[in-house]
């Protein structure tokens, strides 16, 4: 089975407005927490994805740094898009 992650909650962590820099915790639907770094400009462009040590890697099962959310960086930037979530959060 392979691992499918699916956003169910953004919240905005810290911004540079001027430059345009983002960075969100995104929460997944299995209690994963994410911090995702954005670039708005010229359009929003998602520049890192790290998993917060909190729970263990859901891929990996690995308690420390690993790299394996950098594996699904683009269905979590789809999903960012897709759903509306940068605007919602940087709206907060």
């Amino acid at each position: 089975m392979s691992y499918k992650p699916q956003i169910s909650n953004v919240t905005k962590a810290g911004s540079n407005e001027k430059n345009g820099l983002y960075e969100f915790i995104v929460s997944l639907a299995d209690g994963t927490k994410c911090r995702v770094f954005y670039n708005r400009f010229p359009e929003w462009k998602m520049t890192n994805v790290s998993r917060l040590g909190k729970t263990p890697c859901p891929v990996c099962r690995k308690d420390f740094i690993c790299k394996c959310m950098e594996k699904f960086s683009t269905d979590i930037d789809q999903q960012m898009k897709d759903g509306e979530w940068l605007s919602n959060a940087v709206a907060e």
